[in-house]
């Protein structure tokens, strides 16, 4: 059997209310150059009449064509029914390909403030709308996560790989907490300022917050990380959880992954060692033996990684020297190198550290804004 299609009253379509363009008008938009949704209908036409065919019902050529085609202009019908998952890939791909980051791996967008993210507008009939908790709107209505559904003429379908989380606003921490959880105060509440060559707003109190449930904890941001991934290591018992979390240091991740990919490295096993961390952990929680005090981790564009393929709790061999020293960091290290060089605007710091009681290597990696390197035996 080929590709599922999307037929009529199929459960991941909704009609809307909008009635459908008449067959002249959708001509007009053919001819005015719609190549994407022509490829797709091309493959949703020929693939719909090779099923037809394929189930043995006797449907000749011409009826099987005039069925599609009825479907595809009638007013009462969604003008994408018959097209295949695979023809709808496309168009969201192509809408999508630039809130995907420089990897082309991101998987969520994190909005400052509810507004609908940028796409490609140039694919004729389609447009993105938001959905979250039964409403559908044409823009993200509040903060939270919001799915992202592709609207094609009169259906809507979800994007099974991709949503957009608008931020809790700063102001809702008081008096450093966020109802039971607490987060601390930053240092730019204290009068603190970053280095001179830092650009201007790096060390600025961070935007806002992404609201971690137990429910939502396992969202994608990336192929390789999740919501998850990037909490703070404390208050296990406390939910909803907090983090600050910036896209552009989750696509450098995927950057530097894919390098190494490319180098001969599995980097399935990637794990993140310390992500967010809150400026009350960051100052009094866990091993706080070289932690900065102005820490990239607490703007949310910097992680401790290692990869562990092999499952031991550890950094693998990646340099295949017959152990595992920080000269596996450095492995990653190159790769962060040459991400930075092909994609200046990732610059930052990367940090190579040594084993120590409860840890393997580890690599620090941030987008701060400026390029820093360094070695240590513990923090990050």
């Amino acid at each position: 059997m080929g590709p599922s299609r999307m037929k009529l009253g199929s459960s991941t379509w909704r009609r809307r209310e909008a009635t459908g363009l008449p067959a002249t008008r959708a001509e007009r938009a053919v001819d005015a150059g719609g190549a994407v949704v022509i490829v797709a209908l091309a493959i949703g036409w020929t693939w719909s009449i090779g099923h037809a065919r394929e189930l043995g019902v006797g449907t000749s050529r011409a009826a099987a064509s005039a069925t599609i085609a009825s479907a595809l202009t009638h007013g009462d019908a969604p003008t994408a029914a018959y097209l295949t998952d695979a023809a709808l890939d496309a168009i969201t791909t192509r809408m999508l390909a630039g809130a995907r980051g420089a990897s082309g791996k991101l998987r969520v967008a994190i909005e400052p403030t509810p507004a609908p993210i940028r796409v490609d507008t140039t694919v004729p009939g389609a447009a993105v709308e938001y959905g979250q908790g039964g409403r559908v709107s044409t823009a993200p209505r509040g903060a939270g996560l919001w799915n992202v559904l592709l609207a094609v003429g009169n259906a809507v379908r979800p994007v099974s790989d991709f949503n957009v989380i608008a931020l809790l606003p700063f102001s809702t921490k008081q008096g450093g907490n966020i109802g039971g959880y607490h987060l601390g105060t930053w240092p730019s509440e204290h009068g603190k300022v970053g280095p001179a060559k830092a650009p201007a707003g790096e060390y600025a109190n961070p935007s806002g917050f992404i609201e971690v449930t137990r429910a939502n904890a396992d969202t994608p941001v990336s192929e390789h990380f999740k919501l998850r991934d990037f909490l703070t290591h404390d208050q296990p018992n406390v939910w909803p959880k907090y983090i600050v979390l910036q896209p552009k240091l989750v696509d450098k991740l995927e950057l530097v992954l894919s390098d190494l990919a490319a180098h001969g490295v599995d980097v399935h096993g990637v794990h993140v060692m310390s992500g967010f961390r809150s400026p009350q952990y960051n100052y009094t929680g866990g091993n706080t033996t070289g932690r900065a005090d102005l820490s990239r981790h607490m703007y949310g564009d910097a992680s401790d990684i290692y990869i562990d393929d092999d499952g031991d709790g550890q950094m693998d061999d990646l340099n295949h020297d017959g152990k595992v020293s920080v000269a596996d960091s450095r492995v990653i290290l190159d790769a962060v190198d040459r991400v930075e060089a092909a994609h200046p605007e990732l610059v930052g710091g990367a940090g190579t550290y040594t084993a120590a009681p409860g840890h393997g290597p580890f690599i620090h990696i941030d987008t701060r804004g400026y390029r820093a390197r360094w070695s240590g035996t513990s923090g990050g």
